[in-house]
């Protein structure tokens, strides 16, 4: 993927209302009127958003229809995907190299500097993950 498509698609999803637009048009096509009723967005705010999700191809517009009608875009997500994908194996290498060394035997030494707390591999699977 080209640097300048790079920016494109990452700012036009930098906007957190780009990705409620997105997030509405994921359950089927909409007007902007149907867009900003449901986001409770001005309309003119929410054509200016769909301008910039159009230019980087995350959506298209039905241009015969009166209201027009925008959809999501597989292409531009497909962009997205493609630049994600080189991340997305080095972190599944990282985390199954992380599962590969969890399922080994605590030593017992470390259970010991623990505190005797008796921590242990099933224990810790049971400790929330929410901070």
């Amino acid at each position: 993927m080209m640097p300048a498509m790079e920016d494109a698609i990452f700012a036009a999803l930098a906007e957190p209302n780009r990705r409620r637009i997105i997030g509405a048009l994921a359950d089927g096509e909409r007007s902007v009127g149907e867009l900003a009723a449901a986001l409770a967005l001005a309309q003119p705010a929410v054509s200016k958003h769909l301008k910039v999700l159009r230019e980087s191809g995350f959506v298209s517009r039905q241009v015969a229809a009166q209201p027009r009608r925008y959809r999501l875009e597989p292409s531009g997500f497909a962009a997205l995907d493609a630049w994600v994908t080189p991340y997305r194996r080095l972190w599944t290498r990282h985390l199954d190299a992380l599962a590969r060394h969890l399922e080994l035997p605590l030593p017992e030494d470390w259970r010991q500097e623990a505190g005797g707390y008796g921590l242990h591999r099933a224990r810790f699977r049971q400790l929330p993950t929410d901070p």
